[in-house]
């Protein structure tokens, strides 16, 4: 998620929300002032409620308490509520319509306070960074609801909002809401030349969300020497919490689109760059904004056929998903590139601290989010804009979401609203999604749910061996523009001849790697009128794409962003999968028989594993063609390992699969890693892939759960301390994988403590206080430990294996034999 390359149902509603939907339709239809969001609800926010000021803290509605009206504005939204010109540190009580106290939140220094999470008991917390992190451990986000409540009792008498709803996701403005915001015009964006003098900053708008939050958007169209001086053009919309509306740069989903031929509307997700708001990581306001945006850009003159799409990679990418789960009526399709699966799990994977890459990233998102956290919203706010000034009061409501998100150290059940693996089953367009097996900063967890989508009427899936920014590599591009051809340009596919010349270079340069370009047209013979022809032919393809040993090509340089060879099914993992289970024995030897007699080989804890990466001095080299490696291994003891025969005919192995593992301990909580890895018969070793699970977390989730994949509940209630000295069972999964093993290769299996086999991901490890706690495998008998796997059959694989290194995000070294330590 690294920035350089990172008609829905209508619900009931309340009398209270369709007058609220008609105060934020006026003010749009106002194209003369710019009216702030505390302006607008603050016209709605005149009444004086009567409520219970007693000391039992309730607020039911009909007592003879007298309460005035509130000197402060509540602006509620989807799933948040928002106070603004409170006194600083008065106390804001929030209050459901049975008159419960929910939560007190001090107002900060401006006399602001955001509600978006709810203990399970009453709590006072300071607000805003630097203040009190959600106690939602036990808790839940602020659900949709009426009759809510925010009140001061701190002053005699009380001052209190007027009842206000909290908005669901679902819950939709009527389309005047959208029909009456203001045009938005756009700039030109050239490719091949200059356009004459045009300011960079005409195309920057501002959208106003349906809680009268207003995002900041950048309007480009493409160059008009390659595709027409007026539109209509097809269109797209990105979005993210980067800089994607910044005016004098352009994010690379944004930047490529437009070469294609596409109009694209930038837009900032609230609390970031000079949008409006509060930022949340994920939150269900973010989705529905992307809805609102969606429904505002579809109407505007210039976009063709009044739909559009979303485009992106990484953060942008995420987002796509999140807003297509909302279906807005005029989104055409979604093309999200190098996702996520479960945001908690991306951050605790097998329930363990990620603080490596992801922390890493939630700090950035922390300070780029923070008033004045980006220079270019500080420069629009030098040169006038009063409104990007406005919104950067309310940045100090933003929470610390790395220490919130590191606090949440099991999976709450409202943590279920931000996880795609069940929200993308919502929905009803078109998705084309692609990623990398080895992804080093997103993983692999994508790849299982790409049977999820259940009611999307088209799905095109790429998957493959790779790294994070190679959604967008020549190979994967091109049909990511056949897709948006078909479904948002609604036209037959054809690269303009002068962009497949000025790529070349473009992909050469941004990869490091030369001769690289877009595939030939693949629906050369269909003429332009059979669009509906050359629909056919494109949906009668299988879905499901893979390509093997990108970066092995051997007419390319090593590390290239070129595949060897290529497999599609209908389905993923494909229906011919089938599993091979190698059981573990003695000698560190990986069999298909399971041992009859019993044994056990014991490894050390690691405690500086964690910590270290398989990067070399050079660090994280984004897009070199080959990474500076430095792929260490664990010293004499602290890990097994266990290794099958030669393979004796060409093995596929493609898909998630599970280690179960029986171990012993010492301590009552383990970290566990399991990694495979091809040994060649040079005598070479290159990595696969690594699944991580910490030991008490070892209920699964069948529902969720097959011959294949294993996922777990990660709950507080199911968690299990193991009791030392008795043998328990892990299962433990590795993410979806892609690899060729060639006759006198073998497969090993790795287990160790977490870390030193990854690129970006590093573990926060127990420490045992200092001590290194030794943990048993058991093998053979009753406690057979086993690795399970799924096979194909019907790839074409070529003979010769690819050099060592050159596959892509897979380090390769030479291979160094380990004796396991037996178990005494």
């Amino acid at each position: 998620m690294r920035r350089s390359v990172g008609g829905a149902a209508r619900h009931g509603r309340t009398t209270a929300l369709l007058a609220l939907w008609a105060v934020w339709g006026l003010a749009a239809c106002d194209e003369t002032k710019t009216v702030s969001p505390r302006q607008e609800v603050a016209a709605d926010a005149e009444t004086v409620l009567q409520v219970d000021g007693g000391a039992g803290g309730s607020a039911d509605a009909g007592t003879d308490g007298a309460v005035a009206a509130e000197a402060f504005h509540v602006r509620p939204g989807v799933e948040i509520a928002t106070v603004t010109g409170a006194r600083p540190g008065a106390p804001l009580t929030l209050y459901n319509a049975a008159g419960e106290r929910l939560l007190t939140l001090l107002a900060d220094a401006e006399g602001q306070a955001h509600f978006a999470y709810v203990p399970e008991t009453h709590a006072v917390l300071r607000s805003g960074f630097g203040g009190d992190l959600p106690p939602v451990r036990n808790g839940q986000t602020l659900k949709k609801g009426d009759g809510y409540v925010i009140r001061d009792d701190s002053v005699d008498p009380p001052e209190a909002s007027p009842p206000f709803s909290v908005l669901g996701v679902h819950d939709v403005p009527p389309d005047s809401f959208y029909d009456n915001q203001p045009p938005l015009t756009g700039i030109i964006a050239p490719v091949i030349s200059p356009v004459g003098d045009q300011d960079v900053n005409d195309g920057f708008h501002y959208i106003t969300m349906r809680d009268g939050v207003q995002l900041g958007v950048m309007v480009r169209y493409p160059d008009p020497a390659l595709y027409g001086r007026t539109g209509p053009w097809p269109t797209v919309i990105e979005y993210s919490g980067y800089a994607p509306s910044r005016p004098d740069q352009m994010e690379p989903g944004t930047n490529i689109a437009l070469s294609l031929g596409f109009a694209v509307v930038a837009v900032n997700m609230r609390g970031t760059g000079c949008s409006g708001g509060v930022f949340d990581v994920f939150n269900p306001a973010q989705h529905a904004d992307g809805y609102d945006v969606v429904e505002v850009v579809a109407r505007q003159p210039w976009v063709l056929g009044n739909r559009v799409g979303m485009v992106g990679l990484s953060y942008s990418g995420i987002a796509e998903l999140f807003v297509a789960r909302t279906n807005p009526p005029h989104l055409a399709a979604v093309t999200p590139l190098s996702v996520i699966a479960d945001p908690w799990q991306e951050q605790w994977p097998g329930g363990i601290y990620n603080q490596g890459f992801t922390r890493a990233w939630l700090e950035q998102r922390d300070a780029e989010a923070a008033a004045g956290g980006q220079d270019w919203t500080h420069a629009r706010v030098m040169t006038g804009d009063t409104i990007c000034a406005e919104h950067q009061k309310l940045r100090s409501q933003n929470i610390d979401f790395q220490a919130f998100l590191h606090a949440l150290e099991f999976y709450f059940t409202d943590a279920g609203d931000r996880s795609l693996p069940r929200l993308v089953r919502e929905i009803q367009v078109p998705v084309y999604l692609t990623g990398a097996f080895q992804d080093e900063q997103t993983g692999a967890q994508f790849a299982n749910m790409l049977d999820h989508f259940d009611r999307a009427p088209t799905t095109k899936f790429t998957v493959f061996n790779g790294r994070h920014p190679d959604g967008y590599s020549p190979l994967v591009l091109t049909r990511w523009y056949e897709f948006l051809s078909f479904y948002v340009a609604h036209r037959v596919p054809r690269l303009n001849q002068a962009v497949r010349t000025l790529a070349g270079q473009a992909f050469s340069d941004a990869f490091e790697v030369e001769g690289l370009g877009f595939e030939p047209d693949r629906f050369a013979d269909f003429a332009d009128d059979d669009y509906a022809g050359a629909l056919a032919a494109y949906e009668a393809e299988p879905p499901i794409r893979v390509l093997f040993e990108s970066g092995g090509h051997p007419d390319y340089m090593p590390g290239a962003p070129i595949q060897r060879f290529e497999a599609s099914y209908d389905t993923f993992p494909p229906p011919n999968a089938r599993a091979r289970t190698l059981y573990l024995d003695a000698g560190g030897h990986l069999t298909p028989q399971s041992p009859a007699e019993a044994g056990a080989d014991q490894y050390r804890h690691d405690p500086a594993a964690g910590a270290t990466t398989f990067f070399g001095p050079r660090g994280y080299e984004l897009t070199a063609p080959l990474w500076d490696i430095n792929w260490t291994d664990y010293a004499e003891g602290d890990q097994l390992s266990y290794v099958s025969d030669p393979f004796e005919e060409t093995t596929v192995i493609l898909g998630p699969g599970h280690a179960d593992l029986w171990l012993n301990s010492e301590v009552d909580d383990v970290h566990v890693q399991v990694s495979l890895s091809e040994i060649s018969a040079e005598g070479n070793e290159t990595w696969l892939t690594s699944g991580w699970l910490r030991a008490g977390h070892r209920k699964v989730d069948q529902a969720a759960s097959d011959a294949f994949r294993i996922e777990r509940t990660f709950a507080e209630a199911d968690f299990e301390p193991l009791t030392p000295g008795e043998p328990a069972l892990l299962e433990i999964p590795f993410p979806p994988v892609g690899h060729a093993f060639r006759p006198g290769t073998r497969l090993r299996l790795t287990i160790a403590t977490p870390g030193r086999n990854h690129g970006t991901w590093e573990f926060e490890n127990p420490d045992y206080d200092g001590l290194r706690p030794t943990h048993s495998i058991l093998r053979g008998g009753a406690m057979a430990s086993r690795l399970v796997f799924p096979v194909v059959d019907g790839i074409e694989v070529p003979a010769d294996p690819p050099a060592c290194p050159s596959l892509r995000g897979q380090p390769c070294r030479p291979y160094t034999p380990v004796d396991n330590t037996v178990a005494p």
